[in-house]
């Protein structure tokens, strides 16, 4: 019995990295699909948990062998989903979760049209930009261009078969286990 892939996407400072860990935490039989990434490590980050780094070269090599399920530029860093790794885990009976951006989410759709797709909002774009800032891992220009990224961003969220706004993260948790239930 093969298992359920499941997509979580929304724009960054969402809270979507802090709700798939609890999520992970909470369902047994789900396990996070460790996409590859060609953006340097944030503090505390290490290489084969959060992502794959991989140097732009690499991640090209790749993806023009075939080998991603989904790639896409976010931010001007390269993102990408192992398809290998993602049967192989499908194929063993597990779920599994994907968090990826919005282009990443449709082009697995494609390929995977049983894949169950999940998009978490901010309830505004001011607590967007506060969650961005108050986590003081990007510069200012940064976290302007993720907050002007986020309203295109959002204009996907209509894509997705449940949209989740993360007001409230219990609540919001509380709504995902319901969809993974």
């Amino acid at each position: 019995m093969s298992g359920q892939l499941f997509i979580i996407s929304g724009p960054s400072g969402a809270g979507k990295s802090s709700l798939c860990a609890a999520l992970l935490e909470k369902c047994a039989n789900l396990n996070l699909s460790i996409s590859c990434t060609t953006r340097n490590p944030r503090p505390g980050e290490v290489n084969g948990r959060e992502y794959h780094f991989l140097d732009r070269e690499a991640f090209e090599t790749q993806r023009d062998q075939g080998g991603f399920l989904e790639w896409a530029n976010v931010h001007g860093n390269m993102y990408g989903t192992r398809q290998s790794d993602v049967e192989s885990m499908m194929a063993a009976g597990s779920n599994v979760l994907l968090e990826i951006d919005w282009q990443g989410a449709a082009q697995v759709a494609e390929k995977i049209p049983a894949a169950v797709r999940i998009f978490v909002l901010p309830p505004s774009l001011d607590v967007l930009r506060h969650r961005l800032t108050s986590r003081a891992q990007d510069e200012a220009e940064v976290v302007n261009f993720r907050v002007a990224a986020a309203v295109d961003e959002m204009n996907h969220a209509g894509e997705a078969h449940f949209r989740v706004i993360n007001d409230d993260f219990d609540e919001a948790l509380a709504q995902l286990l319901k969809i993974f239930q």
